[in-house]
């Protein structure tokens, strides 16, 4: 293929290498240079696909200086292609700011679309697709965690994060705090790998089911939340509750009365009280 100059965004397998697309293949063995976050990684792909290309390291602590010496570059008429580990470049990863960079100065950037995590997961998932957010990986500490996840007990669309193995127990052990345990999630594992998963249901029974066979809390995983507008009668019963007790009382006062009223825990009543309110 003929090498016009510009940044080519180029996804990259996320599992299985049969998912390489042809033009992505031959975009990496044309450009100038790749811009790649780990070399050692990317080094194993290229060795299969023989792509010979001089790379140049792009991650997250090296991100800004990089880009400006790579916009230099591409200011001087280079092709350059910029990947990830695995997957669609920026989803979670680095190349922001030199494709921001590349923009303002009218360089020409040329999506190489391909495999991407969170949208393989999301089409198979069984949940709602027309309508969702990304949130990538929440904090690492509980407190700051359930902070954010209380943020979203009440949004509408499907949420789509991205979770390491050694803390998706503590994932949904939060999820459980604040969301109940009714709230239907699916977790997709190890997508297109050999051991892939997809696994949907309540989180009660999710935990039990993770619980049950530690070789399901392996691997990376990407974690589908049904949003509120598809609770179940319980949940739309204590939301109802809590929104007449609210606008009568303060948060405190109605939090208390609809956990004697529901028998529901009063942290999950006050995190939805907060979200109902806006504070």
């Amino acid at each position: 293929m003929p090498k016009i100059p510009g940044l080519y965004v180029v996804a990259t397998p996320i599992g299985n290498l049969e998912d390489f697309s042809s033009r992505a293949i031959e975009t990496l063995k044309n450009v100038d240079q790749i811009a790649v976050e780990n070399t050692r990684h990317s080094q194993k792909l290229f060795k299969h696909f023989g792509i010979n290309t001089p790379l140049v390291l792009l991650h997250e602590h090296n991100e800004i200086i990089t880009s400006k010496v790579l916009l230099a570059l591409l200011k001087k008429n280079q092709s350059i292609a910029l990947i990830s580990d695995a997957g669609t470049p920026l989803i979670n990863d680095p190349g922001y700011h030199l494709v921001k960079l590349a923009r303002q100065n009218k360089i020409r950037v040329i999506p190489i679309p391909g495999p991407c995590a969170l949208i393989a997961a999301l089409c198979a998932s069984g949940l709602a697709c027309d309508k969702f957010i990304f949130e990538g990986f929440l904090p690492e500490k509980s407190i700051a965690r359930q902070k954010k996840l209380q943020k979203l007990l009440i949004e509408t669309r499907t949420i789509i994060f991205y979770e390491a193995p050694h803390r998706i127990l503590a994932l949904i052990d939060d999820m459980l705090t604040v969301f109940g345990p009714q709230r239907y999630v699916v977790l997709a594992r190890e997508l297109t790998k050999t051991f892939e998963t997809l696994h949907g249901d309540n989180l009660e029974q999710l935990k039990i089911w993770l619980n049950s066979d530690k070789n399901q809390q392996k691997g990376e995983f990407v974690v589908l939340v049904e949003g509120s507008e598809y609770l179940n009668p319980y949940e739309r019963d204590i939301q109802r509750i809590l929104d007449i007790l609210l606008s009568e009382l303060p948060i405190k006062q109605a939090t208390s009365l609809a956990a004697k009223i529901t028998h529901e825990k009063k942290n999950k009543l006050y995190a939805l009280a907060l979200a109902l309110t806006g504070k």
